[in-house]
């Protein structure tokens, strides 16, 4: 119970790395504020955490939009009363290379990867200075530290999200905040079978190809959220600024 008696705002969390995250914080005590934009999903997570006897509630919020990001800080504070650990996992992804990109793409990339984390933060600090404490993660990339074939948009969101990391943690260490940000290789979640549809590759086909790495195959959702439970907890209470690789290594 590393989490107990703790708030967590999880964005994304209603598949993939944000729902085993979810589900993984429940279990080690957090109540859970699941942040997303499908309802039906959203609150299946929330039928399942309360089902094992935790306690969640489900908020429909677009991370683009300034308005639901302040409304679903409120509404967390307001089921919850404080929020302890903010999770910000929301992000999309799309081939292109800068040539083929559209501006639609780019933005959209942008407005949800890093606009989601910033706006997210914004309204989520003053809560936690208020409390003197606050633990806020990003959803970064290895495609963050290192460059990746036709991934223009989806590097740059996830480069700006590891420096803003640190930006972050040099601004808040003082008012008891850590910040740090959790950079996963290929993990099997929708967002890696919708790639493999989009390039028109046969899933077993991408999975093996995305395999290659030392670890010899592609990481699982639990994996990242027991990584992110490492970052969320007291057993990192000396880090602030860093970048947890979990890649199987891969930019290694």
């Amino acid at each position: 119970m590393r989490l107990a008696r703790k708030v967590a705002l999880i964005t994304g969390g209603t598949s993939g790395i944000g729902r085993a995250t979810s589900l993984l914080f429940s279990r080690e005590g957090a109540k859970i504020a699941v942040s997303g934009r499908n309802r039906d999903r959203g609150l299946d997570v929330v039928k399942e955490i309360t089902a094992a006897g935790g306690e969640a509630v489900f908020i429909s919020t677009d991370v683009r939009f300034p308005d639901e990001c302040r409304r679903t800080v409120k509404e967390t504070v307001d089921a919850f009363g404080r929020i302890d650990i903010l999770f910000n996992n929301a992000g999309v992804w799309f081939p292109n290379t800068v040539p083929d990109c559209t501006e639609e793409e780019w933005d959209l990339t942008l407005d949800v990867n890093l606009k989601g984390a910033f706006l997210m933060s914004k309204y989520t600090i003053p809560i936690m200075v208020a409390q003197g404490s606050g633990i806020i993660i990003h959803n970064g990339s290895g495609w963050g530290l290192v460059g990746g074939a036709e991934a223009a948009a989806y590097c740059a969101s996830k480069g700006a999200i590891v420096l803003l990391t640190r930006a972050m943690a040099i601004d808040h260490a003082r008012e008891g905040i850590r910040v740090n940000c959790i950079c996963p290789g290929d993990v099997e979640t929708p967002m890696l079978v919708d790639d493999a549809r989009n390039r028109n590759i046969p899933w077993e086909t991408y999975r093996d190809e995305a395999s290659m790495r030392p670890m010899g195959r592609i990481g699982t959702p639990n994996e990242i959220a027991r990584a992110t439970l490492f970052l969320a907890s007291d057993d990192s209470s000396f880090m602030t600024g860093a970048s947890l690789v979990v890649d199987g290594g891969g930019v290694a």
